[in-house]
């Protein structure tokens, strides 16, 4: 007997709830409460298709700091240093 297990892989799409735009519509604020308190998403569908997904927004992380720190070039890069490194002696 051969048996084979495959790995199952769900989706937002698999296991959110799927709502339609009217009834969104009729009870958006009720609903945004319901995804920040249950942090499940929520799917929703104009004629069947998924038109937008609304997730729990989570806890803010570190700030990127990438590109906030600014600095000023003083000096000619290329110029020679003035300086004897105690290498060069």
């Amino acid at each position: 007997m051969k048996v084979s297990f495959q790995k199952r892989q769900d989706t937002v799409a698999d296991t959110a709830r799927r709502i339609s735009a009217s009834e969104f519509k009729a009870s958006c604020l009720a609903l945004l409460d319901e995804v920040a308190q249950t942090g499940l998403p929520l799917i929703v569908t104009k004629r069947g298709k998924p038109l937008a997904k609304l997730v729990p927004l989570g806890e803010p992380g570190p700030p990127n700091l990438l590109g906030s720190v600014r600095y000023k070039k003083e000096d000619d890069l290329l110029s020679p240093v003035d300086e004897i490194w105690e290498a060069d002696r």
